[in-house]
């Protein structure tokens, strides 16, 4: 199939060196196999999108010379794909009334969160209400090998448990959205940070419920600063300018010659793309 990849932000803030990276490693990846980049707006968490962000970050890869093909699309225009997916799962799904207090007792997930115990998987108690919709896990492992991380395995019955679609605020959950858009935009590839690596097992999980073909998987090493910390708005990460390109490329694997100009950059580093050259860890430190 010809290759359609994707770069789906959160507007909850201008793009840093850590989305800067995952940006530029999917432009480059796409621009490689001669393919289509697309650019998604990940806005269905309306309390966290921060006004203005979208077009901020339109600007910004305007700015840095990431030209994307076709429209941009709003996860919050697509509400109804999202609904009509979860009626497509009804068979494989359950409403849900147990608040996040009552499972601080269930055990820690690879995520951080909790690991679902199955109490409303056959009906909800007496006197209680449905909050979310669940979807079914089990324990066949889901495997798949990742373009730099290698083999993934996961038992997602242990590790996770049932995964909430629908949340108890009403709005459609991301690891439900982000796999009903990219069937629906036909993406072929996804390029992003590790921290998303632990999610695409319950994402191939949905895909495989759903009859939709499963992307290839480039998971990138995550920035973090000194501490450790995942480089982010909440870790005042500063905004991403176009002369942080030549490093970003660098932690890429892809190191300019000199004599090039800022114009040349990206043609150069498109035709040099070689994700063997990415580190295969999960998060690498940046200076400050």
């Amino acid at each position: 199939m010809p290759y359609v990849g994707r770069f789906a932000p959160s507007p909850t803030g201008a793009l840093h060196f850590g989305s800067l990276l995952a940006a530029l490693a999917s432009w480059l990846d796409a621009r490689r196999a001669g393919g289509r980049w697309l650019v998604r707006m990940e806005d269905l968490d309306r309390p966290r999108v921060m006004p203005g962000a979208s077009d901020a970050i339109l600007r910004q890869l305007e700015a840095f010379g990431l030209e994307w093909d076709g429209a941009v699309v709003y996860q919050s225009a697509r509400l109804g794909l999202y609904q009509d997916a979860i009626e497509g799962l009804k068979s494989h799904c359950y409403a849900c009334a147990c608040s996040r207090r009552e499972l601080e007792d269930s055990a820690l997930a690879i995520d951080g969160s909790r690991v679902y115990p199955g109490t409303c998987r056959a009906g909800i108690a007496p006197g209680k209400a449905a909050r979310a919709v669940r979807v079914r896990t089990d324990d066949e492992p889901v495997r798949f090998t990742d373009r730099v991380q290698g083999e993934v395995s996961q038992s997602l019955e242990r590790d996770i448990g049932d995964f909430v679609l629908r949340r108890a605020d009403g709005l459609y959950a991301y690891q439900l959205a982000v796999v009903v858009d990219d069937a629906a935009q036909g993406v072929t590839d996804v390029v992003r940070g590790a921290d998303l690596l632990d999610s695409t097992t319950r994402q191939i999980h949905l895909q495989r419920l759903l009859g939709y073909t499963t992307p290839r998987y480039l998971h990138l090493p995550v920035a973090t600063n000194i501490g450790g910390e995942k480089l982010s708005k909440q870790t005042r990460a500063a905004d991403a300018r176009a002369a942080d390109i030549p490093g970003a490329l660098q932690f890429l694997g892809v190191n300019l010659p000199s004599g090039l100009t800022p114009g040349e950059w990206l043609g150069w580093a498109s035709k040099h793309w070689d994700p063997a050259r990415i580190p295969r860890v999960r998060s690498v430190p940046v200076a400050a």
